[in-house]
Order: structure tokens, then sequence, then C-alpha cells
């Protein structure tokens, strides 16, 4: 028997339907366009987890761009 989804049921559905049509738009972008959706999904990721009081998500991120920037920067 079906039930109808909750509130936040729904929301996560849509989250995921919406993140999997963004990803098929920009498949054909290859690996830049998967690189920006990755770039979003991260800021996402940290802005949520420091709004629930994970003070070290932005930190986290900010270490793994500098290794980034390290190795293929100039």
């Amino acid at each position: 028997m079906n039930r109808p989804m909750t509130k936040d049921e729904r929301r996560a559905y849509n989250q995921r339907r919406h993140a999997e049509e963004r990803q098929a738009l920009v498949a054909d972008r290859g690996p830049q366009g998967l690189a920006e959706l990755w770039w979003d999904q991260a800021r996402k990721i940290a802005r949520e987890r420091v709004a629930n009081g994970d003070e070290q998500a932005w930190a986290d991120l900010a270490l793994w761009l500098s290794n980034y920037c390290d190795r293929y920067g100039a």
C-alpha cells in the first residue's frame, strides 16, 4: 500500500530528482560540467553542515581546495 510522502520525503525526492536532471544536463560538458556540479553540491553540504552545528565543514572544504590548488597551481 502506497502512502503519501511526508514533507521531508517529498523535499528529499525533489532534491534527488533535480540533482539527477542537472547531472544529465552537464554530462555533455564533460569533466568541467561535472566539476561545477560537484562544487555547487560541496557548498550546499558545507552550508547545511554549519547550520546543523558542524563548524568544521567549511574548513574541511577550504583545506581540500587549498591542496588542489597547491597540486595543480602554477
